[in-house]
């Protein structure tokens, strides 16, 4: 194991945590938004103003996320139709 690379408890180094916790994450948030998909269906109305709070605040969450990997400055996202 390399010097820098620090185990956890279970004796997981921090990139294969990384990766375990990050394969699972994305997998959850691309299940999220694909269910968005199905707000814009026959069984659902909603007007242009709203599609496009919805995409704002979506896209202001993934810049976000951008960001702190960027290790940028981060503000909370707050979202109300």
């Amino acid at each position: 194991m390399a010097e820098n690379e620090v185990e956890n408890v279970a004796g997981e180094s921090k990139g294969d945590k990384f990766k375990r916790l990050a394969s699972k994450r994305v997998v959850n948030a691309i299940q999220k938004i694909e269910l968005l998909t199905n707000l814009a269906g026959p069984g659902y109305e909603s007007t242009p103003e709203e599609v496009t709070k919805i995409l704002t605040a979506l896209q202001s969450s993934v810049d976000k996320v951008k960001a702190a990997f960027l290790k940028q400055k981060i503000d909370k996202t707050v979202f109300k139709l």
